[in-house]
């Protein structure tokens, strides 16, 4: 987490685990400081106006392949064996997921994998603190549509898909132990942990890495620095990895002049 300061206001960033276990929490106190301080809260999507019909339509719309191909087809026969060794190793019925684009059998996969492990959205740090924001009457605004977010992936080349899909079964038995390596660098403001070991490995895929994170991160400072000259208070709250590294959002506000200061789990904020 970070606080950014402008004329008037405060701009905290949080960087979310989207994913937690209930044995995950509490969260560290300064997250509930920062939201306390907070007037709004700024999501990746607008989470107390997003109906899981229309989320869902738009996945079925932008991750299904056209009638007649499968993901057999799109992968080639080496990738598909590849991909199906794995699965078959995670017990993931790869057969199931036939019609669906390779992002989209990725994205699957991890949640389907994760799920087994006790991890929930409903625990992610989005949902806890949109639950909670609804109930005290904070608004919550988006940064981007669901149809933005999910054209992101959609709009990767074919190659690009197919090292997501790969990665992705690659990382599923190891995947308990990453993320608990993962949760204990956040709770801790680890940023070379995260850097080192979560960011470096993305970056080895360059298109993945443009399109999910970095390109992203360029089209959401704009707004984020509009929010510098407002009056009020407001939290930031994306993906850990958009917040680190040279493309992260607090290094891209230093370099524009920006006082970023990144909070720890310690660090007592005043409440307005």
């Amino acid at each position: 987490m970070w606080s950014v300061s402008g004329d008037r206001n405060q701009v905290y960033l949080l960087g979310s685990v989207h994913l937690l276990r209930q044995g995950d929490y509490p969260l560290p106190a300064v997250i509930d400081a920062a939201y306390r301080d907070a007037e709004g809260l700024i999501m990746e999507l607008d989470m107390d106006d997003l109906d899981p019909f229309v989320m869902q339509a738009a996945v079925n719309r932008l991750g299904m392949l056209p009638p007649g191909q499968s993901l057999e087809d799109t992968l080639g026969p080496a990738a598909y064996a590849t991909a199906s060794e794995a699965a078959a190793e995670l017990e993931v019925p790869l057969d199931l997921l036939a019609r669906s684009e390779p992002w989209l059998a990725a994205i699957t996969i991890e949640q389907l994998v994760l799920t087994r492990l006790g991890f929930n959205p409903q625990y992610g740090v989005e949902m806890t603190l949109a639950t909670r924001a609804k109930a005290d009457g904070k608004p919550i605004a988006g940064l981007e549509t669901v149809d933005e977010q999910l054209g992101f992936l959609d709009s990767l080349s074919a190659e690009a898909q197919r090292d997501l899909l790969l990665q992705t079964l690659a990382e599923g038995t190891e995947i308990e132990s990453l993320m608990d390596e993962l949760i204990a660098a956040w709770k801790t403001g680890d940023i070379a942990f995260l850097e080192a070991n979560m960011l470096a490995e993305l970056a080895e895929y360059p298109e993945l890495y443009r399109s999910i994170v970095a390109d992203r991160n360029d089209r959401w400072l704009t707004t984020i620095e509009g929010l510098l000259d407002d009056d009020d208070d407001y939290l930031v709250i994306v993906g850990a990895l958009h917040l680190v590294g040279p493309d992260g959002l607090p290094e891209q506000l230093a370099r524009q002049g920006h006082d970023v200061i990144q909070l720890e789990s310690v660090t007592v904020l005043p409440v307005d």
